[in-house]
């Protein structure tokens, strides 16, 4: 999420300042107050159209909630009361501010059940759980839940290793597409939307993995399903695009 700065409403939380002058780390009870002196009925039914739940969701923008994570820095004990809360605007400052080193398996397991939504699902992948050291091992078995959001969540996971992790061996990724190719039956919304993401992202890593995953995709083609069909003819059309293959090109002659 991008980052940004609003202005402090009167409303807000007061900041308490630390003994030595520095800007003291808002409470919990603090946070909650924030977000709910800001609730944004227009920007929640806004959000609903593109399939943000609106359960718990009071509508803050991106901006406020990333400058809130800002002013509380890193800390795990909160970033679990916040999750605990059940309210989406808190849950996204959770995932900002939690420390990865210190997320478990059975953290990842228990937040990825509560996940109700494609935001906060990628959210949670994207800026927290891909640093997580049981990130690898977690892509593998959520991609094999019945559950929608816990099934996005490895995809998803699949496709932001691909970008975050800039070292690993070309096998490393190679092995993630049985798993490509199982996901892309099922019809479900989000499950074949991260499906596709993480195939293209795999396929943009370099040129011998472009060819594999131009290959996997024509493999999905054939497969007697619909969802299949389309990630298939949407990953192809990126994956074989003049623009990927020339970045492609110029990344292999640095290298």
């Amino acid at each position: 999420m991008r980052t940004g700065r609003d202005k402090q409403r009167r409303s807000d939380p007061p900041v308490r300042k630390h003994r030595a002058g520095d800007e003291q780390a808002p409470t919990y009870d603090e946070i909650i107050n924030y977000i709910k002196a800001r609730r944004n009925p227009e920007a929640i039914a806004g959000m609903a159209r593109y399939g943000i739940n609106p359960d718990g969701n009071y509508g803050v923008c991106t901006p406020a909630l990333t400058d809130m994570a800002r002013r509380v820095g890193k800390d795990h004990a909160l970033a679990q009361m916040l999750w605990s809360s059940g309210i989406r605007d808190a849950r996204v400052v959770a995932f900002m501010i939690d420390d990865p080193k210190l997320v478990t398996e059975g953290q990842m397991d228990r937040w990825a059940k509560d996940f109700r939504s494609w935001d906060i699902c990628d959210g949670c992948c994207l800026h927290l759980f891909v640093d997580a050291e049981a990130a690898p091992k977690k892509a593998v078995q959520w991609t094999k839940s019945t559950g929608e959001y816990v099934k996005r969540a490895g995809y998803v996971m699949i496709a932001v290793i691909a970008i975050h992790y800039k070292n690993s061996e070309d096998d490393f990724f190679r092995s993630f597409f049985p798993l490509i190719v199982k996901g892309s039956t099922d019809d479900r919304s989000y499950v074949k939307k991260a499906v596709n993401w993480a195939l293209r992202q795999i396929g943009k890593r370099n040129v011998r993995l472009n060819k594999e995953a131009i290959a996997v995709a024509e493999r999905i083609s054939r497969l007697d399903s619909k969802a299949a069909r389309w990630i298939a003819s949407d990953a192809l059309r990126e994956l074989r695009s003049e623009k990927v293959q020339e970045r492609l090109r110029r990344k292999a002659k640095k290298s």
